[in-house]
């Protein structure tokens, strides 16, 4: 089907079981609750604290649970990023991955870098675009959108690019992240961070593939995304997304960076709390719709999340993509699929749909630490979820 339209371990105070079926929508904060009253093993999941503690697993820097719309464990992991970094010369700014005035954490602030979950972030502002029609659909051709942009006429091929080729990464443009890491400069990422304009950087890259057939996983695709916004809607992403999603979910601390030109970083450049990022997930689990009203189109959320490539082995599990979402299977057959939203170093939103479940995770595994995967899911998280009903 196309898309078409016109911290510290958390203490129970007074709060609902899980069975009660009274909506819960925490636009002034998550609701409060034991594992224990919303079906989960707390045993389980101070296994994984502890573990997080000891260093097991790189720095992580928070874990976050919600089950059942409460906060069921949240936990921050302190590390002192300014002397881990101490040794390591290289200029400080925004895109410096070892300046700890900007990553992990803004500034000395609780707003932890998501990295590339702006991606999946972003494709929530194309369907609200969509709804608003402020766009005419997913199918609709993307060189209109870059008449100012010479580049974009340069192949026959690139003109047949649609907006969903860039939501489902099978865009066709050549590009390369995944062979070298982010700080090597024959990373395409890393030369289009590093260029004066990023549009062109990504509209003169020559054409590799026909559009639409090949998953190739290319941040410069979502970057076009912020553009095509600012042209549709007149707006740039970031207050875009403040009147459209922020201010419904009442996400009102957030950091957002911009790129030379002035347009949003749409590839990896949002900033928020652990909380406001479970919200965004929490948005998608109720189907687009917060406290009775939507927000995202009526069929959306379904579309985003549906398999539109598959086959994707990493990590000894195979994904599926959807709209800028990765898509786990369950390790349990007969059940549905896990959605989830990834950043580099470790930025992980979890949404468990069939178990009434949303993980976060944020970190920063940049130190040749491999990040978390999706096994901490479903190794400590889950089991913890199916220890409550052996």
């Amino acid at each position: 089907m196309k898309f078409h339209l016109l911290g510290v371990l958390v203490l129970c105070v007074s709060c609902q079981a899980g069975g009660d079926k009274q909506e819960i929508w925490p636009t002034n904060g998550w609701p409060v609750s034991s594992p224990e009253e919303q079906g989960m093993d707390a045993a389980v999941l101070a296994r994984l604290d502890q573990e997080f503690v000891d260093g097991k697993h790189g720095y992580i820097d928070h874990m976050l649970i919600i089950r059942h719309g409460h906060m069921v464990y949240d936990r921050s992991y302190m590390h002192d990023y300014e002397h881990i970094n101490a040794g390591l010369d290289a200029p400080r700014g925004m895109y410096n991955y070892y300046d700890p005035d900007w990553h992990p954490y803004y500034r000395d602030t609780p707003l932890h870098t998501i990295q590339s979950a702006t991606k999946t972030l972003t494709s929530a502002l194309i369907g609200i675009a969509i709804g608003r029609q402020e766009l005419p659909g997913v199918d609709v051709e993307i060189q209109s959108f870059f008449e100012n942009y010479p580049a974009q006429d340069s192949e026959q091929a690139k003109q047949r690019i649609t907006l969903e080729d860039l939501l489902t990464m099978r865009a066709g443009i050549d590009w390369d992240e995944d062979t070298y890491p982010y700080t090597d400069a024959r990373n395409t990422c890393g030369q289009m961070e590093h260029s004066e304009d990023w549009i062109e950087f990504v509209l003169s890259r020559p054409m590799a593939h026909e559009p639409g057939t090949v998953f190739v996983y290319n941040s410069g695709a979502t970057q076009l995304l912020s553009h095509i916004i600012w042209e549709a809607t007149g707006s740039y992403v970031d207050e875009y997304a403040e009147r459209h999603l922020f201010t419904p979910l009442g996400i009102r601390e957030y950091y957002w960076k911009r790129i030379p030109t002035g347009l949003p970083d749409t590839e990896g450049g949002l900033y928020l709390t652990p909380h406001d990022l479970a919200k965004f997930g929490y948005l998608y689990l109720k189907d687009g719709v917060w406290d009775d009203e939507r927000l995202l189109p009526e069929g959306w959320v379904q579309e985003s999340t549906r398999y539109h490539v598959t086959e994707l082995p990493h990590s000894g599990l195979v994904y599926g993509y959807g709209y800028k979402w990765w898509l786990l299977p369950y390790t349990n057959p007969g059940k549905a699929h896990i959605y989830s939203a990834w950043g580099y170093g470790g930025q992980r939103l979890f949404v468990v749909p069939e178990d009434d479940l949303i993980a976060v995770f944020t970190g920063w595994n940049i130190y040749d630490i491999e990040s978390i995967s999706a096994h901490i899911l479903f190794d400590h998280v889950l089991e913890a979820v199916k220890t409550t009903h052996e």
